[in-house]
């Protein structure tokens, strides 16, 4: 079975570049950003960079992802 190619969007990209996070898993629908020990303050820097850009994302974080320091950053 062949592995899908996962494009980033560009609004995705300036994220990435303006955020750079040291950890983060591409998915489908965008990244998760993980290993983050502050998760509070920087979920709200990637919220602040988000509307600052007008980029079209959204930040979603869950309990699960407490657990190992993660957000997502999605595509909308």
């Amino acid at each position: 079975m062949e592995k899908a190619q996962i494009k980033i969007s560009s609004d995705l990209q300036r994220f990435i570049d303006k955020f750079e996070p040291n950890k983060f898993k591409l998915m489908s629908k965008g990244i998760e950003i993980r290993g983050i020990n502050d998760i509070h303050r920087n979920i709200t820097q990637a919220r602040d960079l988000i509307e600052r850009l007008e980029l079209n994302l959204v930040v979603a974080h869950n309990a699960e992802m407490l657990s190992y320091g993660g957000f997502e950053v999605n595509n909308l």
